[in-house]
């Protein structure tokens, strides 16, 4: 998969308006400043058009597949248009199911409880833990991290060539990482597997905000994304692709929604005919405002032209790179190169820093949200930073006595401080420049200058020392 600019100027493509955008925040050091959201990759902010279809259907809002009255028939309609709109959102097959979920996660989880019961999955270990940990019922192969495209490809060919060649087998891979932002060859990822009699999940949680994804083009069984990444808030998610192990599965949640007829049978007990559809696992009362919201950003980001809208998130990239790159002190953190192409998602290390009191600092100091830690990714943050998958490292900032953390110096990190995590700052299509100018200005200054606040420890986190003289 590549990322393509040629003819495009991504100075047509303003920001998308998102709410939020005008919020101020205090800052440790006096006075507010408007808040840069630059953790997108946790979760985008909801864009304007998608709150106001939603505020524009909440008086309309009622009961799905469930009642004969005019609110409920006008939410049932929107619902399985919303159906519609996502399954042509992802370039779907006429044969092609869309079950919605609450998330990535949910939906990897439904998938993992329908594969056959003798299946084998191959995953990489550089996985979000939602497409690491499912798999607890089936035969794993956790793959090395590749470090260029073609070894990736290389190193499922030859995991699959020596599985068991009768049994039905699954891969599931990322699209785009959330921790590197790089993007997999997923296509040629398919192809590998499909040749080996495999299918192929796709976790397009931080490949669908960022990038055009077409299941028939990339020729994947499945897709898997969450509404909260693709400026879609309200917990919903969506699973699509092929039907037949969806059918062939008991329901991910036994319950009314999900079964066609139930009866009781002489014995007492009870006969159920579930359903072959979707509605199959979407058993309970469905999150039907969250379908819209996904179904009104998919509208959205395809109007406004996604091709557009990939040329500019590439500028803001190229941006944010070459500034990092002026800043030694600053390590990037990739697998397949400097070259690779990839989406607004980048994460980095700061020489002399641990790197929960630098984003701590980004915060309180600038206003600036970005998250550090292990991205729910901690096999992969350990290996690019090169530390002991044994270690105990963890999200949020180490401790340290009596409470304070050191000021960083030239000398380096103390060693009871030595980061085993990560700053990551990910943004898109409603970041406006001011947020990247002011973050490059701010990771300039804090390393040049230092903090101007003293930091503490507390509950795991690190957060600015509100006692007296606090301020270095």
């Amino acid at each position: 998969m590549s990322v393509s600019t040629a003819a495009i100027d991504p100075s047509v493509c303003a920001p998308l308006p998102v709410l939020g955008q005008d919020v101020t925040v205090p800052l440790v050091t006096g006075g507010e400043v408007t808040y840069a959201a630059l953790d997108y990759a946790a979760s985008a902010p909801a864009l304007q058009r998608v709150w106001d279809d939603v505020a524009a259907y909440a008086p309309y809002y009622g009961s799905v597949h469930r009642g004969a009255g005019y609110l409920s028939q006008l939410s049932t309609d929107l619902f399985e248009n919303s159906r519609r709109t996502v399954a042509e959102f992802l370039g779907c097959r006429a044969e092609d199911q869309v079950v919605f979920t609450r998330s990535t996660t949910d939906s990897l989880n439904l998938l993992a409880a329908a594969i056959p019961a003798d299946c084998q999955v191959f995953v990489y270990e550089t996985e979000h833990h939602a497409s690491l940990l499912p798999w607890r019922n089936a035969q794993v192969t956790y793959l090395n991290a590749p470090r260029t495209p073609g070894q990736a490809v290389e190193t499922l060919e030859r995991a699959l060539a020596d599985r068991d060649p009768y049994g039905p087998a699954l891969v599931c891979v990322t699209g785009a990482s959330n921790v590197t932002g790089e993007l997999w060859p997923v296509r040629e990822l398919a192809a590998a597997a499909h040749a080996h009699g495999a299918r192929i999940v796709l976790d397009a949680a931080q490949l669908a905000p960022h990038h055009p994804v077409d299941i028939a083009e990339l020729d994947v069984d499945w897709v898997a994304f969450s509404g909260h990444k693709l400026y879609a808030p309200f917990g919903s998610g969506v699973l699509a692709g092929r039907a037949d192990w969806l059918r062939a599965a008991e329901p991910y949640l036994a319950g009314g929604g999900a079964s066609r007829k139930v009866a009781r049978r002489a014995d007492g007990g009870v006969d159920v005919d579930w359903h072959t559809t979707a509605a199959r696992h979407e058993a309970g009362s469905p999150n039907v405002i969250g379908v819209h919201s996904i179904a009104s950003a998919c509208r959205a980001l395809t109007e406004a032209g996604f091709d557009n809208l990939v040329a500019r998130e590439q500028e803001l990239v190229s941006r944010v790179r070459e500034g990092l790159a002026e800043v030694p002190e600053v390590q990037v953190l990739s697998l397949f190169g400097d070259d690779a192409p990839r989406v607004g998602v980048i994460s980095f290390v700061v020489r002399g820093w641990n790197s929960s009191h630098f984003a701590a600092a980004l915060s309180a100091e600038y206003g600036i949200g970005v998250r550090d830690g292990l991205f729910c990714a901690h096999p992969l943050v350990r290996t690019l930073l090169g530390s002991d998958p044994q270690d105990p490292g963890k999200c949020g900032a180490p401790e340290a006595e009596p409470g304070e953390l050191p000021q960083p110096s030239a000398g380096g990190t103390p060693s009871s401080l030595r980061s085993l995590n990560a700053i990551r700052v990910s943004f898109g299509a409603g970041t406006p420049d001011e947020h990247i100018d002011r973050f490059l200005r701010a990771v300039t200054e804090l390393v040049r200058e230092g903090a101007r606040w003293k930091y503490r420890t507390e509950d795991g986190r690190c957060v600015p020392d509100r006692g007296e003289a606090a301020q270095v």
